[in-house]
């Protein structure tokens, strides 16, 4: 077994006993077999310790006990495999530190979660690329300091979201560059023990486990990990805002949003008429708790000369939670992407209750060329200050103005007061997005290196069921 070959990972799975055993067991036949190669350990000696370097082999129970023993992990792994591989034992762990092992296993492990959260993350872009696409034209109120602003279409909302993913996708495909390296460098990264050779075994140990390089590969660079959260703080940010925005767009007074739950979904308990967001409010949740890993993770960058268990401890403590927690996040706002279902006649009904002026700018331009600009807004300023008119009333009070000398018809100012047509290029932004968007799922998929595929098909109520058996979505139903 090896850690970057294992199908059946999932988030819940991703830092067990097994897996993290697994992946020092990896990093050891790595380093055995760079030593081989360069003739500083016999090549039987790393065939032997790669032969015995697996958990189901060795037993987890061993392992575990050997542990609980020396309270030393990979001195408890050493002593197991030595046992285990008889004269190749000898030459297990030759010249490395514990953290070397076990920093770089848990980075195997994390490249792993970072595979999948791409794979579910190119799931949600593609998804939001179709809803651009087929509502690029669906007009709604664009809404700005919580107000009603300018018509916009939904799929116009939907681009902004697609290029704010992008910018967020720029983030965490970036760092991993910067956080996927080898810190391979011995007791303090100056790689004493391995005369003169430690370049030569880092370089084959990169390749193998397929990691980056560190000219200084000691134990205080957590500034790395940091990167890591706080990239993935970012991701949270922005997977939070959709969330926040959809979640208002779902409530009563708004209703231009509703979650596909299937059929049989209970929102109350005690109010049978109510059926609650469910997948939304999980993900604005989720989110708001990986935004706030930020800070612990950004302490334990703030290491102490060439070692500092107490600031390793910390990233650890953050990472066993950060890491299954972003996985499960892309994966529920995945799924949260596939079940929204945008409500066009709600769109239209709420576009068409501020008829006289959703569309004032327009009108305001139309009036610009005879009255000037600044003359042109402060009259219309004036007539919807008090009581906005209807659109009719605003259009023969208009045309009434003097200073027109009846050089715009009634019909023109109707026509400017139209909401459904005024949406600028909302059309086109959203088009252009739903290419784009396919693009960057398909971009974001390419760099996918043994992710699982997001499953398909699944209906509302499975989707629910299968996120409340993860944390208990029920709480604070009614």
């Amino acid at each position: 077994m090896n850690v970057a070959q294992t199908t059946d990972m999932t988030p819940e799975t991703l830092f067990s006993p097994a897996n993290l055993w697994q992946s020092w067991l990896d990093v050891e036949v790595a380093l055995a077999h760079a030593q081989a190669d360069l003739g500083i350990i016999p090549d039987w000696a790393a065939e032997g310790i790669a032969a015995v370097a697996n958990v189901e082999t060795l037993g987890l129970e061993a392992l575990e006990a050997e542990a609980a023993r020396s309270h030393a992990p990979i001195n408890a792994l050493t002593r197991v495999v030595a046992a285990r591989a008889g004269p190749a034992g000898a030459y297990v762990h030759w010249g490395a530190t514990t953290q070397n092992v076990m920093q770089t296993g848990r980075l195997l492990l994390m490249r792993r979660a970072q595979g999948a959260l791409r794979a579910h993350l190119a799931g949600a872009v593609d998804c939001l690329a179709g809803l651009a696409d087929s509502h690029a034209a669906t007009p709604m109120m664009g809404r700005t300091n919580r107000r009603h602003a300018l018509p916009i279409s939904f799929g116009f909302k939907v681009a902004g979201w697609i290029e704010e993913l992008d910018r967020a996708a720029d983030r965490i495909v970036g760092m991993e560059k910067r956080v996927f390296v080898l810190p391979f460098g011995g007791a303090v990264g100056a790689m004493h023990a391995f005369e003169g050779r430690g370049r030569a075994i880092s370089r084959r140990m990169e390749q193998d486990l397929n990691l980056g390089a560190l000219l200084v590969p000691g134990r205080a660079v957590n500034d790395l990990f940091a990167d890591y959260v706080v990239q993935l703080a970012l991701l949270a940010t922005t997977f939070e805002r959709i969330a926040t925005e959809l979640y208002a767009l779902m409530s009563e007074e708004i209703g231009e949003i509703a979650e596909v739950q299937g059929a049989g979904t209970v929102g109350s308990s005690t109010m049978p008429h109510k059926v609650n967001p469910k997948l939304v409010v999980h993900v604005m949740a989720m989110a708001a708790d990986l935004r706030a890993a930020a800070a612990p993770a950004m302490q334990g960058a703030l290491t102490l000369h060439e070692g500092d268990a107490a600031a390793n401890h910390l990233v650890v403590r953050v990472l066993d939670r950060v890491c299954p927690l972003a996985w499960t996040l892309a994966r529920a706002f995945e799924t949260l992407c596939k079940t929204v279902r945008p409500l066009p006649d709600r769109m239209l009904v709420n576009l068409s209750d501020s008829p006289a002026y959703a569309a004032s700018e327009r009108l305001m331009m139309l009036l610009a060329p005879i009255l000037g600009h600044i003359q042109a807004h402060d009259i219309l300023q004036q007539m919807l200050a008090d009581a906005p008119p209807s659109r009719d009333a605003l259009a023969a009070r208009v045309v009434a103005l003097p200073a027109l000398r009846g050089a715009i018809s009634a019909d023109a100012v109707t026509e400017a007061l139209d909401t459904r047509t005024y949406l600028g290029e909302s059309e086109r932004i959203a088009l252009e997005a739903a290419i784009f968007g396919r693009d960057l799922a398909a971009r974001l998929r390419a760099g996918v290196s043994g992710a699982q595929e997001p499953q398909e098909g699944r209906t509302g109520n499975e989707a629910v069921a299968e996120i409340g058996a993860e944390s208990g979505i029920g709480a604070g139903a009614g």
